[in-house]
């Protein structure tokens, strides 16, 4: 929202930031778009600039609000510019231990990988696709075809006991296994809970960590079918070679 002010020929020009409940935006970035000529907002959210040129135009910018751009006309001086929030990062809804949450309602450590992330390269399973995607998750793979390797949330948190975390796919904790079995294209979100808060809902099953899984499902609109494949070819390699029973009779001979 914008008031023009006095009018007059000046290529100087001030102003005044604030948010929609008329309070000062202190920092906010004030700059003319398209130059290195900008300024901040003071502590009364106040600026002024000078060169600025006719019809130039002058964007506003300032963390957690929406960028705002106004037309620098000859015959105003001073703008009085209303700043939007930007609320459409905290209004993501994340899954958690007792259903789903904004975001910005959880207080809670917890990562989240969409499909987009996780279908970035090829992988046989989930396990795989989720390496490297999520901070303070170390996943180690095994090298042998047919086995996957393990996942520690924040390190090892028991010498004999075990430190798998719980999955949870769709709400359903998973007794035995991981998901090494999901096919990683099936899986909508995969969040991850590092904390006690987050995990309380599961008491001791939880003390590991929790991989909560949320699958893809039927959504409203026109039906798509889109398909994608990939082929992956693996050999168990034996550099030590088993002896044959004359190569066995022969050493044994040798050896005495």
């Amino acid at each position: 929202m914008l008031t023009l002010g006095a009018a007059a020929q000046s290529n100087s020009i001030k102003g005044n930031v604030v948010d929609t409940s008329g309070q000062p935006v202190i920092g906010a970035s004030v700059l003319v778009k398209g130059t290195m000529n900008g300024t901040n907002t003071d502590i009364n959210g106040n600026f002024s600039l000078n060169n600025v040129p006719a019809n130039g135009t002058l964007e506003v910018t300032f963390i957690g609000f929406k960028t705002v751009e106004t037309i620098a006309v000859p015959s105003q001086t001073f703008f009085n510019i209303t700043m939007e929030e930007d609320s459409a990062t905290l209004d993501e809804v994340v899954v958690v231990g007792y259903g789903v949450q904004k975001k910005s309602d959880v207080t809670g450590a917890l990562t989240r990988v969409d499909s987009e992330t996780l279908n970035t390269k090829p992988v046989m399973n989930a396990f795989e696709a989720l390496q490297g995607k999520a901070a303070g998750v170390d996943i180690t793979s095994n090298q042998r075809p047919g086995e996957i390797g393990d996942i520690r949330i924040r390190g090892n948190r028991s010498l004999n006991a075990s430190n798998k975390p719980l999955y949870v796919v769709d709400g359903v904790p998973l007794s035995a296994g991981g998901i090494e079995t999901l096919n990683p294209r099936d899986i909508e979100s995969i969040d991850i809970l590092k904390d006690a808060s987050s995990t309380a809902i599961y008491g001791s099953r939880g003390a590991n960590g929790v991989v909560l899984v949320t699958t893809k499902r039927g959504k409203t609109g026109q039906f798509n079918l889109n398909y994608s494949g990939t082929v992956t070819v693996e050999n168990i390699k034996d550099l030590q070679p088993a002896m044959s029973a004359s190569d066995m009779i022969t050493f044994v001979r040798w050896a005495k």
